[in-house]
């Protein structure tokens, strides 16, 4: 492959839909392979547009406003970051000819999770906790009576668990019928799913860049609330079940084609493995490859967009700890001890613009066996705090 440089007639371009702290990131590895690089989201300096040579601000939901940037720019690479974007813009990109990673269909599927669960389940016959589809309180009600408490409530499209909530009996459904209102995207249609008893959860990080498909180990991850908090990396689990993990996130990713890093979201119990979610981008709780490979999952999603070999090697185990502030501050100040800049961690602060209480702000990352990597990010993470 040709580098060339950015800013120049002859240079590459890669516009990122959405520009959040993984965005960043992606914007880091894209600069350092002299890619010229242009951040679009729905609010100014967004993490993203700190890095990139050009950013634009503009409602992600605006198909006119979307395309207008995006025959303006001519990327050579459109990566969709966000759920909550006009997929109509990304469908007539890509019939004008724009290369959209890793296609619109996938970005359609994936970021409807009716889509996405009638693709797996019903198309690919990939295993489920069973579902149902709603959209009125009486049909939710009905639904979660149905399929038994507790049950998951979702919006259909949505982020970062906004929108989300566990139904444990049927008190909770007017409270979740509310909550589902604060969907980042289309809240007229929920799921509710039967709540799979399963051990833990994994996120398979697996990467195609038109050649190969290639898996990093095993993600375990916690979170509260829909959003992710820890992370950690490899999960333990049996070969049998990472077999089947791997196997799964195969279907799916091939099912979706295209080229990139997806993020497979999976339940497991014993070695019984039941499909998730999947994102067609990097993943949240795939920060702890920061740490522990040699190409983390943005490097990786940069070479597998390029078309470029995806061999890289498993340092060691880590983990990481997510930073949420718990004031709103249009000046945002993350304290961080100095402590936690030693041998083996460090943290990555995102420098979002304004913060609100359960934002993101920051990631606390370290490199140890799983089990201290684990326990020290716990402790890490109360030694951060909003100034």
């Amino acid at each position: 492959m040709q580098f060339s440089a950015p800013l120049k007639s002859n240079s590459k371009k890669v516009m990122l839909l959405g520009s959040g702290e993984l965005g960043k990131e992606v914007i880091i590895e894209a600069q350092r392979l002299g890619l010229e690089t242009i951040a679009v989201d729905r609010y100014e300096n967004a993490p993203a547009h700190h890095v990139a040579h050009r950013s634009y601000v503009l409602n992600m939901q605006d198909k006119d406003a979307i395309l207008e940037i995006i025959r303006r720019e001519k990327p050579d690479y459109i990566l969709p970051e966000i759920e909550a974007i006009s997929i109509e813009a990304l469908f007539e990109a890509e019939k004008e000819g724009f290369n959209v990673i890793p296609n619109a269909e996938a970005v359609s599927k994936t970021m409807n999770r009716k889509n996405i669960r009638t693709f797996a389940a019903e198309d690919l016959g990939l295993k489920t906790g069973p579902y149902k589809f709603v959209t009125t309180k009486e049909d939710m009600l009905e639904a979660a009576q149905s399929l038994g408490f507790p049950c998951v409530i979702k919006p259909v499209m949505s982020s970062s668990g906004h929108g989300q909530s566990v139904a444990r009996d049927e008190g909770d459904i007017p409270l979740s019928w509310e909550m589902a209102k604060e969907a980042r995207g289309d809240a007229s249609e929920l799921i509710v799913e039967a709540f799979v008893d399963f051990d833990y959860e994994i996120t398979m990080l697996t990467a195609r860049n038109g050649q190969e498909t290639v898996y990093c180990e095993p993600i375990g991850h916690e979170q509260r609330d829909g959003d992710y908090v820890f992370s950690w990396q490899p999960m333990q689990m049996s070969n049998v079940a990472k077999a089947k993990a791997q196997n799964m996130a195969k279907v799916i990713t091939d099912g979706l084609g295209g080229q990139g890093l997806f993020g497979v979201e999976m339940f497991v119990k014993g070695d019984e493995v039941y499909f998730s979610e999947v994102s067609p981008r990097p993943h949240d709780t795939g920060m702890v490859t920061l740490i522990t490979q040699s190409q983390s999952e943005f490097a990786l999603h940069l070479r597998a967009v390029l078309g470029l070999p995806l061999g890289f090697t498993f340092y060691g185990d880590g983990a990481s700890a997510a930073f949420k502030s718990e004031t709103h501050n249009y000046a945002p100040v993350v304290d961080v001890d100095d402590s936690l800049f030693s041998d083996n961690s460090f943290v990555r602060v995102f420098s979002k613009p304004e913060a609100h209480k359960g934002r993101r702000l920051a990631v606390a990352l370290v490199f140890d066996k799983v089990e201290k990597a684990l326990e020290k990010s716990r402790a890490m993470i109360t030694k951060i705090k909003d100034a």
